[in-house]
């Protein structure tokens, strides 16, 4: 492939302004956002619709590791882009870890955010134990190896929702240590404690790494 032509398919440090382009998979724009704050300006963040790719990624992993690799695979082989992907699941000890792998798609595949809540909240209505965390996984394919992050927070189910802010389970979701739902939390303030931070700093640990 030549690279020159497609400038964008690849990480490239611009000497000038001192910035790394790289793929995230996904077209998101909440956990775009939050991704691009959480590495600041060494790297720039590139969707999916950036790099001109308009389908729907597939999710048939029966883990977020295989769920992460699956798409992250798929875009370096198909562009030849060095990129990284995500999946996040929400895990609640009362229902024996879900919905888990099935978080996106817990209430149907239609990805409604808030029949998620609902159905999450309906099971819960009689158990005590509100036991939940949330676990992102991170699968960055550079130069044909692959390299898994993983960042977990622990918290608790509320039995309502709260706040207006984030995106998903967020609502509905109380890190451990606070009184208030991510839903609740500025950017910056869940930025700095979240499960998608914790990942995402150890994928900036590693991608400086590979700069200096």
């Amino acid at each position: 492939m030549n690279f020159a032509s497609h400038p964008h398919l690849y990480i490239r440090q611009n000497r000038q302004l001192e910035f790394m382009e790289l793929v995230f998979a996904t077209n998101n724009k909440h956990k775009i956002e939050e991704v691009q704050q959480l590495l600041k300006d060494k790297f720039r963040l590139l969707s999916l619709q950036d790099i001109n790719c308009h389908e729907e990624l597939a999710e048939t992993g029966n883990t977020l590791e295989e769920n992460a690799s699956q798409k992250a695979n798929y875009i370096y082989k198909k562009f030849n882009a060095n990129c990284f992907a995500d999946d996040t699941g929400l895990e609640i000890e009362a229902l024996n870890g879900k919905p888990g792998v099935l978080s996106a798609r817990y209430a149907g595949e239609e990805k409604d955010s808030e029949k998620n809540i609902e159905k999450v909240l309906n099971e819960l209505q009689a158990s005590k134990n509100r036991k939940a965390r949330f676990k992102t996984i991170i699968s960055l394919f550079i130069n044909g190896k692959e390299y898994l992050f993983e960042g977990i927070i622990n918290g608790k189910i509320a039995d309502k929702k709260h706040g207006e802010k984030g995106f998903g389970y967020d609502p509905i979701f109380i890190p451990d240590g606070f009184n208030k739902s991510f839903a609740e939390m500025t950017m910056e303030e869940k930025n700095k404690i979240s499960h998608r931070a914790f990942a995402i700093k150890k994928l900036a640990e590693f991608l400086n790494s590979l700069k200096n």
